[in-house]
């Protein structure tokens, strides 16, 4: 008789748990890192006792939790003038953010952040200076704006094509400066807890979840 654990997942399963996964971000459950593992994750289940892994630790039927709304609310900037100005660590995301670094540089770490929104928004704005966001690889980022004698680009590894995974937005305006999307294996590493899902999930699937990924992208 087959454990009701090695019940092959489906696709609408899957995308359950990603938007489970989804509520408990806007909640303030997850960071954008765990978020981001977790959904990967997700979509490389192949049974039911591996997507449970992923939200024993999280409430269950919880309603979706709305879009939180942007009109009225004032941008949070970071600002670097002929200095340095660094955001890292632990901290919440609730509005669109803005970035300026004159002849200074502006670090923004969104990994440890909470993110209370279905889209993180940034203005980047840079003269003779530096702006550095750095994001968990396997989000989706979507860069415009203009460079001029300067620089703008994303170095991030993205999910596979299809997946409903986190979105930022970089609005990015360069005069002989740069502005860099950069992902975790382009940074220093984040210093991550051995969550216990990750370890009843190598318990459950034999490698880590990453691993599906690659034979995802593999095709």
């Amino acid at each position: 008789m087959t454990d009701a654990g090695d019940v092959r997942a489906s696709d609408a399963e899957r995308e359950a748990v990603v938007e489970q996964l989804r509520v408990a971000s806007v909640d303030g459950r997850l960071t954008l890192a765990e978020l981001t593992d977790r959904t990967e994750a997700a979509y490389t289940a192949t049974t039911h006792a591996q997507l449970a892994v992923l939200t024993q630790d999280l409430p269950a039927g919880a309603a979706p939790a709305p879009i939180r709304p942007r009109e009225g609310r004032k941008r949070r900037w970071f600002v670097g003038i002929m200095g340095d100005t660094k955001r890292r660590g632990s901290w919440r995301i609730d509005q669109e953010l803005g970035a300026v670094a004159v002849m200074g540089d502006v670090l923004l770490d969104l990994r440890e952040a909470e993110v209370r929104t279905d889209l993180v928004e940034i203005t980047a704005v840079s003269v003779m200076g530096d702006v550095k966001i750095i994001v968990p690889d396997g989000i989706s980022v979507d860069l415009d704006g203009m460079a001029i004698m300067g620089d703008k680009r994303v170095d991030v590894l993205e999910a596979a094509p299809g997946m409903n995974v986190p979105v930022v937005r970089v609005h990015a305006y360069a005069v002989m400066g740069d502005i860099k999307v950069i992902g975790d294996s382009r940074a220093q590493p984040l210093k991550r807890g051995l969550a216990g899902w990750r370890d009843h999930w190598r318990r459950l699937h034999g490698d880590d979840w990453r691993d599906g990924r690659r034979r995802l992208e593999r095709g």
